[in-house]
């Protein structure tokens, strides 16, 4: 295996985030890129999730991964086994990345011969629902072990996200989840957000969840769709 890319990309301090973003979001427009914001809490399954879907849709697009993190590379490693793209970003402490974090890491790894980059932003459903990164789409993976109550708990999340991924719904038996509740509220938050369960370990649910990604990408190539942060 080859030594993974590591970039230190400690927050500074940037006046307007919002308008780093723009200019992000404006360059990787030009350049064909479409970046995917991925935020979950540690353990909803990103990673395994990112694995199935870069599988899948490795033979279509030229797929790129920026594994953001506090420290560690064991994620770029499972990740570089797909034969994606990867680079890991340190974050020196930051519980999120911003746009100028996202920024850096891209012109680190090199994405001009990309279609695709995911980030898999700091595992916390707090602060990544704040900053823009300039994104074209945010989705959110919510697990079952975490409870149907997270709207209520973290309602910005919920907000901000265009698609939200149910993992691990192969323990839906195990653990007292009402996936009706959790539609629910997310309805009430965000109300044309795409609801998708499905079981990264199994495979299960994925055509969905598929569909999606690869309708938001096609017409965000072809000047389709409305994009944000």
């Amino acid at each position: 295996m080859s030594a993974i890319a590591v970039k230190e990309v400690k927050e500074r301090v940037i006046g307007d985030n919002d308008l780093v973003a723009k200019t992000v979001r404006n360059d990787l427009k030009e350049k064909g890129v479409f970046l995917v914001n991925l935020m979950a809490s540690p353990g909803a399954g990103k990673t395994t999730t990112l694995v199935r879907t870069i599988e899948a849709l490795k033979d279509k697009y030229k797929i790129g991964v920026m594994e953001a993190d506090v420290d560690s590379t064991v994620d770029a490693e499972t990740i570089e086994a797909t034969g994606a793209k990867v680079i890991q970003l340190h974050t020196g402490g930051s519980c999120h990345m911003d746009a100028d974090m996202t920024k850096r890491g891209l012109e680190a790894m090199g994405y001009e011969d990309l279609d695709v980059v995911f980030l898999e932003n700091v595992g916390n459903l707090v602060c990544p629902a704040e900053f823009d990164v300039g994104a074209a789409k945010k989705v959110m993976i919510l697990s079952v072990p975490e409870g149907d109550d997270k709207p209520l708990k973290y309602p910005l999340m919920f907000s901000v996200s265009d698609c939200l991924l149910i993992n691990k719904t192969d323990a839906m038996e195990v653990f007292d989840f009402d996936m009706e509740r959790l539609k629910q509220a997310v309805r009430g938050l965000n109300p044309g957000m795409p609801v998708y369960p499905i079981s990264s370990l199994k495979g299960e649910g994925y055509d969905e969840w598929l569909a999606w990604l690869t309708g938001e990408i096609e017409a965000w190539r072809h000047g389709g769709t409305e994009i944000g942060g």
